[in-house]
Order: C-alpha cells, then structure tokens, then sequence
C-alpha cells in the first residue's frame, strides 16, 4: 500500500477492524518512510460475467433497478428493494466465488422476489426465463399456487 503522503511503498498495519457490516475491514496504517498515519478500506471484490462475456463489478443498485422495473405499480417500497438486493448480494458471496454468472445473479433474484411481491416475481420471471407463450404464464402461475399457504377457512 503507497502512502498517500510521500508515495512510499510499504506501510506498517497498526490496527484493523471490522465495519458494522461485516462485509469490509477498516486497517489503520503508518508510513515508515514519513511516520503519517492514514486509514484503507479493504473490501472482497465480486465481479459478474456477462452474457457477453464481460466482467463488470457487482453492484446492488443495479439488482434494485432491475428489479424496480418488474414491481412498477406494486406496492413495493424501495427499501423492500434495497432488502432484496442485499440478499441477493449475500447469497451469492456465501458460494465463495469471486465471480459469478449473470445468470447466477438472476435465479437468486427469483425466490426473494417471490416473497415480496407475486406480480412481481410473475414480470421478472417472464422477461428473465423468456416466456413464449401463455403456457409459460400458466405454469408459473401453477407452481405459485400449489406452493402458497392454504388459508384456514372459517
């Protein structure tokens, strides 16, 4: 790590410490060279392949943007999104990898989004697994209904 004072290319960890978070690790650090301290924060790295084969870093707001548009007139608010994307975010650090499938990113969007909103989930699920046909719609729509609680009848 160069300091950002005298551009020397070593620094001495005097104390590290976990955010709030628990998903970066705040190190403070001193310069031999010119004994300034600074502060660094590390953070593991995600990165997502495209499609198209391009690498681009994981990025929650754009989980939230796409899901955004599947819920659009739901009642969805958007900290239920920013909840979303953060599990989704979660999931896919507990694999382990470093870099992930697009494709990936997407079927851990399908089941947080179930939960939240079944219209919503319906849109998403209609552009991402690219339905052809009102089969498609009904069996998604079959599959929603023999997984949903039977309601007690009174």
């Amino acid at each position: 790590m160069y300091c950002p004072f005298c551009r020397h290319p070593d620094s001495r960890v005097i104390d590290s410490r976990t955010s709030d978070d628990g998903l970066s690790i705040r190190r403070r650090r001193q310069c031999p060279e010119c004994g300034r301290r600074f502060s660094t924060l590390e953070t593991a790295s995600l990165s997502v392949i495209k499609r198209s084969g391009v690498t681009e870093p994981f990025s929650r707001e754009k989980i939230a943007a796409g899901v955004k548009k599947a819920c659009q007139g739901r009642p969805v608010t958007d900290q239920d999104l920013a909840q979303l994307a953060q599990r989704v975010e979660e999931t896919i650090r507990q694999s382990g990898a470093s870099q992930v499938d697009a494709n990936e990113i997407g079927l851990s969007i399908l089941e947080p989004l179930r939960e939240l909103d079944e219209v919503a989930y319906l849109r998403f699920a209609s552009v991402y697994q690219a339905f052809d046909s009102l089969e498609d719609f009904d069996a998604a729509i079959s599959a929603l209904r023999s997984s949903a609680p039977v309601e007690d009848e009174a």
